[in-house]
């Protein structure tokens, strides 16, 4: 592929997607999916926010130290304190960039930085210089680009250019563009602007009116060359333009966009079950390219025709993007080396023999139980062991349920508290409302269930359940995770990791919001 006909993709799953109310990840599980995308041959992975916090710094850190055939990016204001952060996080990348932004629409102007034009050129070109002294791949922002004013455009980009800054980024940060009008932007600045030649345009397109990936299409049809987008979309809001929609529609439809990718597709589908485990963010079932009906056929006349001609209903094939491919030939007479083999090829390693011994504990245990053990099952199994290795606070001893038709529901429990143990009983109008109530009786902890979710991790009435229990208090939102083939038993795992979860007070704080 020439640089004309490449398309860079640049994933920001774990700096924009984490902007998700509560899909804040550990260090360990940005690297695992920062692995994943590695193999999935991404770009430019932007591993978060080193100014963030301290979390963040650590995690742009450690990605920067492991991954070695992708770029690895921080994201930093124009401040000097916010770019040094940044160099100090990626100092021992082997590829890193700095991406460097400042708002550039009347409206932020005035209300939020409180400056005058002159002077958010004039940080925007110190902030790129500062980064060039610390970094040769430097990215510029313009926030909140598609209600900026076009001269005022071409001013701030020419002069970043000329400063250093060697990708140039136009954002549509609050989904507010359509295609015609986005492409036709981009395609004015590449023209206008005198030395646009020395950088390479980007896109990052929010969803808020669901046309993140149409306006990215229409913006690399104009002359952009790197795009900006999510696993799953996941974002802040209505989440990003999703990655897995852009990669197949330069793939399935090169004869109209000419485009490419250096993306290994057949990644696709493993990336999205890991971000949607990782995250607690489940992934709908008419999601295009990795939704679970995104290659099933239920009409007669649909079937009918995929049988007589796959070309008839389906436009690529499901093996291009990782589906079919999913059935382990583990069991429980399997021993660990293949269940190690098996989980670091879905990109999950142990730091230490405990946590493998831990998480084949649990494999026996759900072989068991489950005749046919699938991938789903181990990146279930793995992130319950986590969520559960990583708790500090709360932990589910004992759990039993009593329902019955015209009766009401009381579930049991017994939940180790800072290592003693607390009973507790309650009634509620279904067996899991009566388990959190019980939970609650010992844990007091005064949140508010915002959103309870149950998945099937795969088929079969011996499916393990994975469920999403999301709660929020004093503003801050987390997602708890659990998993089991019993989903009563899940259920309260879920409430209590989420529990811990608020119990470990993890800061994010991000200053764009």
């Amino acid at each position: 592929m020439s640089s004309q006909d490449r398309v860079i993709v640049f994933d920001t799953t774990l700096r924009d997607g984490e902007q998700s109310p509560g899909a804040s990840m550990t260090r360990d599980e940005k690297l695992r999916i920062a692995r994943q995308l590695e193999r999935m041959r991404v770009d430019v992975i932007e591993a978060g926010f080193a100014i963030a916090s301290v979390g963040d710094f650590e995690s742009v850190q450690a990605i920067a130290r492991t991954i070695k055939d992708s770029t690895v990016c921080s994201l930093s204001r124009a401040l000097d304190g916010d770019i040094d952060r940044a160099g100090e996080a990626l100092r021992d990348a082997n590829s890193g960039r700095i991406h460097t932004f400042i708002a550039t629409s009347p409206i932020h102007m005035k209300y939020k930085l409180q400056m005058e034009p002159d002077q958010v050129v004039e940080n925007a070109v110190r902030a790129v210089k500062r980064a060039r002294g610390l970094i040769d791949d430097v990215e510029f922002s313009l926030e909140d680009a598609s209600r900026s004013e076009m001269d005022f455009m071409c001013r701030i980009i020419e002069q970043v250019i000329d400063a250093g800054a060697r990708t140039i980024n136009i954002p549509d940060t609050v989904g507010y563009a359509v295609p015609e009008e986005f492409g036709q932007r981009i395609g004015e600045l590449i023209q206008r602007i005198p030395n646009a030649d020395k950088a390479i345009f980007s896109v990052h397109c929010h969803n808020d009116l669901g046309l993140a990936v149409a306006n990215s299409l229409a913006a690399v049809s104009a002359g952009a060359r790197q795009v900006e987008c999510t696993i799953n979309g996941l974002g802040e809001r209505a989440g990003n333009a999703a990655l897995e929609e852009i990669v197949m529609a330069l793939r399935t439809r090169k004869d109209m966009l000419g485009l490419e990718t250096a993306i290994d597709t057949t990644q696709i589908v493993a990336a999205s079950r890991l971000v949607s485990s990782v995250t607690g963010f489940p992934v709908q079932p008419n999601k295009a390219i990795v939704g679970a009906n995104a290659f099933a056929h239920e009409s007669g006349i649909h079937q009918d025709g995929v049988l007589k001609h796959r070309e008839t209903y389906e436009i690529m094939t499901a093996q291009d993007v990782g589906w079919g491919t999913n059935r382990m030939v583990l069991g429980k007479h399997s021993g660990r080396a293949a269940f190690r083999a098996r989980l670091e090829e879905l990109g999950t390693t142990f730091a230490t023999d405990a946590e493998l011994n831990t998480a084949f504990t649990r494999f026996k245990e759900l072989a068991d139980k489950k005749h046919e053990i699938f991938d789903e099952d181990l990146m279930a199994l793995v992130s319950d062991a986590r969520a559960e290795a990583a708790s500090e606070k709360y932990r589910l001893t004992s759990l039993s349920v009593t329902s019955q038709t015209g009766e009401t529901p009381v579930a049991s429990i017994k939940v180790m508290i800072d290592g003693e143990e607390y009973a507790a009983e309650s009634e509620g109008s279904g067996p899991v409302d009566a388990t959190f109530k019980a939970i609650e009786q010992v844990a007091k902890s005064g949140a508010s269930l915002l959103i309870y979710s149950v998945n099937a991790v795969t088929e079969g009435t011996d499916s393990q359940g994975e469920v999403t229990v999301r709660l929020e208090k004093g503003g801050r939102i987390v997602n708890g995770l659990g998993a089991d083939t019993d989903i009563i038993i899940a259920s309260g795992k879920a409430y209590l990791h989420a529990l811990n979860m608020l119990d470990a007070n993890i800061q994010k704080a991000h200053p764009q919001v």
